[in-house]
């Protein structure tokens, strides 16, 4: 196999003899007489291998040896020396040489060592190439693998999101005909309750103090009522008339119902709407009930001041609604349970507001996650396909 080899020495009578044996091997000989012009010719041929005398006038032979290993590391050397020292030699192959010959030298030995020297090059050269070859190859398995690793995390996200969406929608079905009966069973006590306090109320309106318990106990049968009311809400879907329903319009309004609220408790509005979405065919009761709950969450939340973020956007597709806030967050104990009827975590809620809104999302086909960091903020972001 022919290689490009440089001879360098500063005898014309060496550079003759040893281009004539080399070239006669089929390489391509290229020649230098000093240490300078060597590491030029290198620079700018990249020979396998030079054959490098090693007294030279100006840059000897091993200053231009211990250049050669340092700027051009694939480009071997083979040392031409005159003295047959043993320290010259080890000195040699301890600078990067990978083999010496003695001066005078015969044909035979020299390509001898030369092909041999060329022949360890190659292997090693392969060898290298092989073990970047293989770091290459381990890098690129490993991105396969934190690729599919990322796959996977985010398929048994969707996994989980799906059967809690399932679970859910099995908690309110239940739920529906739970507070279906209990509505029913409730309230004929209820009822008497009510017309008995009534009745008893004109008996004792000279009594301000009794009258008084009357007012209360009539109070209270309203108070029990109403969360029947609500109840029957979360879990049965009332009588509904759809219609083409823009959400920007429906937020707008719902925003303006907090108005006051906003300014009175310091509260900046961030409001991005990257597009003006199609309508929606729905009930704009019902869309104006899933933000009414959501941003009293957030204000809740946002007493002493904060930032309530909404943004819309679409793909043509699905509708994308994000209502964020600054508050103080849901406990991560708490992230699983906040679509549940009945959870809540406040002293005077009734835990229905979340599991409506739930509730009428599901009823059109949407999507509806939550994200919360304790001490910066909840996330709820609403997807619902246009078709």
């Amino acid at each position: 196999m022919a290689d490009r080899i440089l001879v360098v020495d500063d005898e014309p009578i060496i550079l003759e003899l040893a281009s004539m044996v080399l070239a006669s091997r089929g390489h391509e000989v290229l020649t230098a007489e000093s240490g300078t012009d060597c590491l030029a010719t290198v620079a700018r041929y990249s020979p396998a291998l030079v054959l490098l005398d090693y007294m030279m006038p100006g840059m000897d032979g091993m200053a231009t040896l211990q250049r050669l290993r340092e700027e051009f590391p694939d480009t071997y050397v083979v040392m031409l020396t005159g003295k047959g020292s043993e320290q010259i030699a080890v000195d040699v192959m301890k600078a990067g040489a990978a083999d010496y010959i003695l001066k005078p030298f015969k044909n035979k030995d020299l390509m001898e060592r030369i092909d041999n020297v060329l022949r360890i090059r190659r292997i090693e050269i392969h060898n290298r190439d092989l073990r970047e070859e293989r770091e290459r190859l381990l890098m690129e398995i490993e991105g396969w693998n934190l690729e599919l690793e990322r796959r996977v995390a985010e398929k048994s996200r969707e996994l989980e999101l799906a059967h809690t969406e399932i679970l859910q929608a099995e908690k309110l079905a239940s739920l529906g005909h739970v507070a279906a009966g209990m509505a029913h069973e409730i309230r004929n006590p209820l009822n008497a309750i009510g017309l008995f306090a009534q009745i008893l109320k004109p008996a004792l309106a000279g009594d301000g103090e009794k009258s008084g318990y009357v007012d209360k106990l009539l109070k209270e049968v309203d108070r029990i009522d109403a969360i029947l009311i609500k109840l029957l809400d979360a879990s049965n879907r009332p009588r509904i008339k759809t219609e083409p329903v823009s959400l920007p319009v429906i937020i707008d309004r719902t925003l303006g119902k907090f108005r006051d609220q906003l300014r009175a408790s310091g509260v900046q509005l961030e409001k991005l709407y990257e597009q003006i979405p199609p309508p929606l065919l729905a009930d704009a009761t019902e869309m104006e009930q899933i933000f009414t709950n959501l941003l009293a969450n957030s204000l809740y939340e946002m007493q002493q001041g904060g930032t309530l973020g909404i943004r819309v956007r679409h793909d043509g597709s699905r509708v994308f609604v994000t209502v964020s806030d600054t508050g103080g967050g849901i406990p991560a104990e708490n992230l699983r349970k906040i679509f549940d009827p009945f959870f809540t975590t406040k002293p005077k809620g009734t835990g229905f507001g979340l599991s409506v809104v739930l509730r009428i999302v599901k009823t059109y086909n949407g999507h509806i996650k939550v994200n919360s960091i304790p001490g910066e903020g909840t996330v709820f972001d609403l997807e619902f396909p246009l078709e």
